[in-house]
């Protein structure tokens, strides 16, 4: 395979690889994809697989950092960068020294702000304004690699991980698009990551990050819920009904003699107490039923709600 500016290998495994792969073929000559292999038990689509199936691209699969050692050792890319979005797999030296430009990394906040496996949603955990997405030189410290670029983006402050990961994916193409060819030419050269920013860390959330903690203040919670609106969801019980919370605002306690974790009574109104101030729920989802506004929650089961959730 000729060897130009436009050629690269793509490593990544996850849902947002997935569409950055659908994307970056409509710019650049794919030469292999390295992906995860799918798992024997594993029912339904592997984003990754699938997209490459479809674009009829070349697929190497690899579980672990051996595997990929393995593979590289074999020399079987000419490409000479590779790109890399959410690939779930330690990449060691040797997979990086292969390619003689080395391996991009899109990483999806303002490094080094939000290292680590989960940066979009410990953007909006956090409350911050503003993210982004910063093109890295991979290195075997995580993301602690020589940026090429940084394109910041303003958080809306009802923005969602699903919204917030589309719009990402958008920012980080268009970097792609124009950084790789003029880092190849030259024309860009690898800069350290900021040491005057604070350093923050992400990490993989697990299902009980989803269970509700009423003696959080409200706005804490809200965040939670846009930002575990996919996984794991914000979960409660609610008059003894289990529940999904999809979408809720917070309002100050306004000297409630209430205890975090008390429904208030309002006609009309779905409002809990909380440590600092009243969760006000809007949407939910009742296990087994569809989602709803809180009055058709209210409808439906209210005269079984009780004082305390």
């Amino acid at each position: 395979m000729k060897k130009t500016s436009k050629t690269i290998v793509f490593f990544g495994s996850g849902p947002v690889a997935a569409e950055s792969l659908r994307m970056l073929s409509e710019d650049f000559q794919i030469e292999a994809v390295v992906t995860k292999p799918k798992p024997a038990h594993h029912k339904g689509a592997f984003p990754v697989l699938e997209a490459a199936e479809i674009l009829g691209l070349p697929i190497q699969t690899v579980s672990n950092k051996q595997d990929l050692s393995d593979l590289v050792a074999r020399k079987p890319f000419q490409s000479q960068l590779a790109v890399l979005v959410d690939f779930g797999i330690i990449v060691g030296q040797d997979a990086i020294d292969y390619f003689p430009f080395g391996i991009v990394n899109s990483h999806f906040s303002l490094l080094p702000q939000w290292r680590g496996a989960d940066p979009i949603t410990f953007s909006i955990l956090s409350g911050q304004e503003v993210t982004g997405v910063s093109l890295m030189l991979l290195v075997a410290e995580m993301d602690e690699g020589p940026l090429l670029a940084q394109a910041p983006m303003r958080l809306s402050p009802d923005t969602t991980t699903p919204q917030l990961t589309d719009d990402l994916i958008e920012i980080s193409h268009a970097a792609l698009k124009e950084v790789l060819p003029r880092y190849q030419s030259g024309e860009i050269v690898p800069m350290p990551q900021d040491s005057t920013m604070p350093i923050s860390y992400s990490r993989k959330l697990t299902k009980d990050d989803g269970l509700i903690d009423w003696t959080k203040p409200a706005e804490q919670l809200e965040r939670e819920i846009r930002a575990f609106l996919e996984w794991p969801k914000s979960r409660t019980t609610i008059g003894g009904k289990e529940v999904i919370i999809t979408a809720a605002h917070a309002m100050p306690n306004q000297n409630l003699d209430a205890k975090p974790g008390e429904v208030l009574p309002d006609i009309g109104t779905l409002m809990i107490t909380t440590g600092n101030g009243v969760l006000c729920i809007d949407k939910l989802k009742p296990a087994s039923k569809k989602e709803m506004t809180a009055a058709e929650f209210l409808r439906g089961y209210g005269q079984a709600l009780q004082k305390s959730v």
